[in-house]
């Protein structure tokens, strides 16, 4: 795909409402997001649409992150760079961000370019909508190369780096290796060079999903110290945020796993309904009352804030 050939998203348009409010705020939220990656452990959920991101920050999150799966599943398409354009990426992530008090990270894909140029172009045009973070990927949507080439991909963190630089906007660049979810036959040390090539190339935090067993994450954290490591945990993979936070992990993330696990409750529950003519789906639901209350109560609070 030529991401040239993509709408022109100004930054005007990519922040929307609030926008000056945001751009007026991202400075300290840049700094508080840096601040929480310099020592501890902490969780960074990831909603799908304004209302999630609302109530994780009620619930006391220091920080958040969007989610190109559960972004996706909600326009009703798959999980792709093909069927999520940059613009609606880059309009999702602005009102996420704006829609928040907190730090917000971007699950920036694959950085919508394949070549250098064209990662930094997109990578600015994020950094645009006030995030505090963004996170590029390596992987390539093709099977049969589904990684780029390691010359290649550190080229493209490179120019992810001196965008976010030229920008003067202290962003804090996250680099993936998508070496456990493509499949590859030596997915850790395959993740471990990768990811100690990216630290080189100026990332701030260093990302490889898949890894859930004690030793292989901390074989990463070793691998990239003392630079930050990311972990996604989309399971219970019988470690707690303690035990993780033991391993050295910095950043703990949850990817699609909300999002898949509300649309575990809407499947179950249709597929009864359709199946069975049975309701036994709907038992157990949380009160209509208590979300709409805790709603008005946050809409009322934005009233008073002019937000």
């Amino acid at each position: 795909m030529n991401y040239r050939d993509q709408r022109i998203v100004t930054p005007d348009v990519v922040i929307g409402a609030g926008g000056s409010e945001l751009q007026s705020g991202c400075g300290d939220r840049r700094e508080a997001f840096r601040a929480l990656h310099e020592r501890g452990c902490f969780v960074i959920p990831n909603p799908w649409d304004i209302g999630s991101a609302r109530y994780l920050q009620h619930l006391g999150f220091p920080a958040l992150a969007t989610t190109s799966a559960g972004f996706a599943f909600s326009q009703g398409l798959p999980d792709s760079d093909v069927a999520v354009s940059r613009d609606m990426s880059l309009a999702h992530i602005a009102a996420i961000t704006a829609s928040v008090d907190l730090p917000v990270n971007a699950d920036f894909a694959s950085g919508y370019g394949s070549e250098p140029g064209e990662v930094a172009d997109s990578v600015a045009r994020c950094v645009a909508t006030g995030v505090a973070g963004l996170s590029v990927e390596d992987s390539t949507g093709e099977r049969s190369s589904p990684l780029y080439e390691l010359p290649l991909a550190v080229e493209r963190i490179q120019a992810a780096r001196q965008a976010i630089d030229r920008s003067g906007s202290g962003v804090l660049l996250t680099a993936r290796a998508e070496c456990y979810h493509v499949g590859h036959p030596d997915a850790f040390r395959e993740s471990v060079r990768r990811l100690q090539a990216y630290a080189e190339a100026g990332a701030d935090v260093l990302f490889a999903p898949g890894p859930d067993t004690a030793v292989e994450i901390r074989g990463l954290v070793e691998a990239v110290r003392p630079k930050p490591l990311n972990l996604l945990v989309v399971r219970d993979i019988g470690l707690g945020v303690g035990d993780i936070a033991a391993l050295g992990v910095r950043r703990i993330s949850v990817g699609g796993a909300l999002a898949l696990a509300a649309w575990t409750g809407f499947l179950r529950a249709a597929q009864t309904l359709r199946s069975d003519g049975s309701f036994t789906g709907l038992a157990g639901l949380t009160p209509y009352a208590e979300i709409n209350e805790f709603l008005a109560a946050d809409f009322r609070g934005r009233q008073r804030r002019g937000v």
